[in-house]
């Protein structure tokens, strides 16, 4: 259960940041293998060039998220991204042993390809409901919002990530309250939209 809650979690987060996550674990197992100990096919994760791969791909991110405009593009981009890195993430925290498959029918008979595609999913469901809030958010404030929102993402990854190693029976809180937070920006940025689009005769009465 504890394990299917810490993947939640880190798949989660990669939803929102595909790689703050990847970083965490690989971090963690690296430095502080009493925290989290990948399994022996995972270790790659905790390779310092991959951890040095993923932290110059992080800079990217962070930068390309809070610029308007250019946040939706890298939002496109991500669209594999982030739920590749959500099936690693939960595969390496669950009880898949290996992603280096010699036998494709094997991999399959033994369910390990079973943690991967729940957590893509998982990661998937929150990159689509990133997605869909961004642009109303950055049309509703002119953009204004794009690089606080996206500091509340990192924030938010970086604090669930942790969540789902240290404590992950809290996992199912962060994940209420980052839906409760998605969906009152939606509706704010809904809200503020559909101000903008009344007729100035019904904001402010005729002259």
């Amino acid at each position: 259960m504890l394990e299917a809650l810490t993947g939640a979690g880190l798949a989660a987060a990669a939803g929102m940041n595909a790689y703050i996550p990847l970083l965490v674990v690989g971090v963690a197992d690296r430095l502080f293998p009493g925290l989290l100990a990948l399994p022996e096919g995972w270790a790659w994760l905790s390779s310092w060039w991959v951890i040095g791969i993923v932290a110059v791909l992080l800079v990217v991110e962070v930068v390309a998220d809070k610029v308007p405009a250019v946040d939706s593009v890298n939002d496109v981009l991500q669209s594999l991204v982030r739920p590749a890195a959500g099936g690693l993430v939960f595969g390496s925290s669950s009880t898949a042993s290996t992603v280096a498959v010699s036998d494709p029918a094997e991999f399959f008979a033994s369910n390990q390809w079973v943690p991967i595609v729940v957590g893509a999913v998982i990661a998937l469901a929150v990159h689509v409901g990133k997605t869909a809030v961004r642009p109303a958010a950055n049309v509703a404030t002119a953009g204004a919002a794009a690089p606080v929102i996206s500091t509340v993402e990192d924030v938010s990854a970086i604090g669930l990530s942790l969540l789902a190693i240290v404590a992950p029976i809290l996992v199912v809180l962060g994940l209420l309250l980052l839906w409760l937070f998605g969906w009152s920006l939606w509706r704010s940025a809904r809200r503020r939209r559909n101000a903008d689009l009344r007729p100035a005769t019904d904001r402010h009465g005729a002259d």
